[in-house]
């Protein structure tokens, strides 16, 4: 039998920790590993026989700490943010003066041993926080990027020391102090930023968690019928308890109506922009805004198996199973490592023993082969080709998470579009109307209308109030509002007309399936269809993308016709209409075994689907929660930009791939030179210098390439 754990993993804190934590539990023999660095929380499955807390040990072993049941997290999360914090300032503020004696000439800053007491600090924190990850990582023979740290900054630092002690009379030949401690420096930069664009990614949980209600009034009725309203926070409600909502209210729990009606706002769980009339009987969610009536409602379920706990849960899934950057360092890094080692050794024993040098210079060659092979050029080929990429994005109202965002762009094959607010702008318009000729025309079927739904404030309404505002005035002797239905007046010849819902007026198949219907005098006189407007790049965009060749999908929560008529309109062949976020979730987990999948969305209901997308996609005027679950916004609001941000990611990635060829020739053209003992120092510097500055150049050349169709 296999049992599932899960538990919160202190001091994992960044992509690199969950790797080497999700690669130790394949050792162990786990399986269904989910490591979420953002939430600090690990899950796995083992087979019931195996004790956990062997698991456990060996992972705190590794310099984290497993939160056991019944324990208290404790702060080290803050205080790894503050320790991190520090050591980066500390750090940079050694460093800087370092990297610019290359470009100053003040004499103090070429002193040999000024560069000595500059780099030490910086060499012992980067000892202290990296030195003990590799160590650890080595012991469980898990090489992973923080022994390449540690392999280059003292190789350099130690030459450099050797240089000074050794060969004082010429020791500028051999420092490389600033090498050292711009390795650490620029590391614990990259850590940093890391760590806060993980951490950032638990605010959408928190905003989900916000959503729902902190307090709901139960009906307590006694013995005799007397009702008694009780003011109890919300997790305190159980499955059968009757609560009251009433217009304004959020619906504390999820139930079922059992008096009353109310226009309910569902958009959060179907993106549904038009509010939904509920009855008694109705299902109800935990979360959703009462706008219009009063109801009482039977909680059926409640605590974390409610909608909107499930929705929590999906977006914590999604998070912790999507498969994080794996850098092309931590990849070859079991191997690039024990290579480099060998071949220092190697460079030793030849020239010691088959070369007649002297130990010294054998011991400086493998040295110098060492430093050589710093992987500095290496840890460089991608940051410097994301930083353009990020900040050529920002430059083109498009905030990217993140360089493995740009990099999965480019893998891309369908784009899955939410309906409500992404390929729609969610703003409420009469689509089309029908009216009855025999009783009216067109300007008096107008005119009663929008006079009618001045005198009213639910949201269709007032849209139709504001696009049909030129209308002229149709005079009311008597107007009234027919609660949970819609509107009803009197004009002044004594003609009743009646304005509201299928449900209540229309009751024949003839002109059915319309939002609203006006009656006079109980006789049919016409009919509207409410939508919401479409995006004015919208058609443009799916043009665009259809001749790049991506598949465009339409996945909604709305009804199925609204879906269709709007997929027609915008040429998407392939449609899925009045989808829950569940359904959602299914459908995308579906979509995603054809192929890697971007859904593009915006409300909370779409949440756990950005999440778990290979890139979701949301808009700037997105709820939070869709921001923060999303990996790109498109900040300038505009649907265009999109194709424009799949361009970058893939200029990106060629990008990438340019820069590690530059990196890797450069190792591969001077590791066997130096351990030939034909490559000085300093040339060795120069040449290192040079391959960064390659780097650099081509990916600034990203920065003006052009993303246009």
């Amino acid at each position: 039998m296999q049992k599932t754990h899960a538990a919160v993993v202190e001091g994992m804190t960044c992509g690199n920790c969950a790797l080497t934590i999700s690669k130790l539990l394949e050792k162990k023999g786990a399986t269904n590993i989910a490591a979420n660095a953002a939430s600090g929380e690990v899950s796995f499955t083992v087979s019931e026989a195996m004790d956990v807390e062997v698991i456990y040990d060996t992972i705190d072993s590794m310099g984290y700490h497993v939160v056991r049941e019944g324990e208290e997290a404790g702060g080290g999360e803050q205080t790894h943010k503050d320790y991190s914090t520090r050591y980066l300032i500390i750090c940079a503020a050694f460093t800087i003066p370092l990297l610019l004696h290359m470009f100053i000439s003040w004499h103090w800053l070429h002193n040999p041993y000024v560069q000595l007491a500059l780099s030490t600090p910086v060499y012992a924190i980067g000892m202290w926080v990296f030195g003990k990850s590799a160590l650890r990582s080595l012991q469980h023979r898990q090489p992973n990027m923080d022994v390449l740290i540690v392999l280059g900054a003292s190789a350099a630092y130690i030459y450099s020391i050797i240089g000074l002690v050794v060969y004082t009379d010429r020791a500028h030949d051999y420092l490389f102090f600033e090498t050292a401690a711009s390795i650490i420096t620029l590391v614990m930069l990259g850590n940093w930023l890391e760590h806060q664009t993980v951490k950032s990614t638990t605010v959408a949980i928190d905003a989900l968690v916000k959503l729902q209600p902190q307090n709901a009034r139960i009906i307590m009725t006694d013995s005799v019928g007397k009702e008694t309203i009780l003011d109890v926070e919300s997790k305190y409600v159980r499955a059968g308890d009757v609560v009251m909502v009433n217009h304004g209210d959020s619906i504390p729990v999820d139930g079922e109506i059992i008096y009353g009606d109310a226009q309910i706002d569902e958009h959060m769980i179907t993106g549904e922009s038009v509010p939904a009339h509920k009855y008694v009987n109705d299902a109800v969610v935990g979360g959703t805004l009462v706008v219009d009536g009063n109801i009482k409602v039977r909680a059926t379920t409640v605590g974390n198996t409610s909608v909107l706990s499930n929705i929590i849960r999906m977006v914590r899934e999604a998070q912790g199973t999507k498969p994080a950057l794996q850098k092309l360092a931590d990849k070859i890094s079991a191997i690039f490592v024990p290579v480099v080692a060998g071949i220092a050794i190697i460079t030793i024993v030849v020239n010691y023993f088959f070369l007649d040098n002297s130990f010294a210079e054998a011991m400086m060659r493998a040295i110098a082969v060492m430093v050589i092979s710093c992987p500095c050029a290496m840890g460089l080929a991608t940051p410097a080709a994301v930083a353009v990429g990020l900040g050529r994005a920002a430059r083109n109202g498009m905030l990217i998470k993140g360089g493995d965002t740009l990099e999965k762009l480019k893998t891309i094959k369908q784009i899955v579009f939410d309906k409500t607010g992404t390929l729609t702008t969610g703003k409420l318009q009469v689509d089309e109307y029908i009216f009855n000729e025999g009783l009216l025309d067109n300007q008096t079927f107008k005119s009663v209308i929008a006079s009618i739904e001045n005198h009213s404030s639910h949201p269709i309404a007032k849209s139709i109030s504001s696009q049909w505002k030129e209308a002229k005035q149709y005079s009311f002797a008597e107007i009234a509002e027919v609660k949970g239905k819609g509107m009803e007046a009197k004009d002044d010849a004594g003609n009743v007309w009646q304005l509201g819902s299928e449900r209540w007026l229309h009751a024949v198949a003839e002109n059915a399936g319309y939002d609203l219907y006006l009656y006079k005098n109980s006789q049919y006189a016409g009919a509207l269809r409410i939508t919401d407007t479409l995006r004015p790049d919208a058609i443009a965009t799916m043009n665009e993308l259809k001749e790049m060749g991506y598949t465009t999908i339409l996945l909604s929560g709305d009804k199925k016709d609204k879906c269709e008529r709007l997929a027609k309109q915008l040429g998407i062949a392939e449609v899925y209409a009045e989808h829950t976020p569940e359904m959602k979730n299914a459908k995308l987990d579906e979509l995603l075994k054809k192929a890697p999948t971007a859904m593009v969305g915006d409300g909370i209901n779409d949440a756990p689907a950005l999440a778990r997308a290979t890139v979701g996609i949301s808009l700037s005027e997105s709820t939070q929660i869709a921001i923060q679950s999303a990996n790109v916004i498109l900040s300038n609001n505009q649907l265009a930009t999109l194709p424009k941000a799949i361009r970058l990611g893939i200029y990106t990635d060629q990008t990438i791939k340019q820069n590690l060829f530059w990196a890797f020739l450069y190792n591969i053209i001077a590791i066997p030179v130096a351990a030939a003992g034909m490559l000085k120092p300093t040339y060795g510097a120069g040449i290192m210098a040079l391959s960064d500055v390659v780097l650099i150049i081509n990916s600034l050349r990203l920065g003006v390439r052009k993303i246009n169709r």
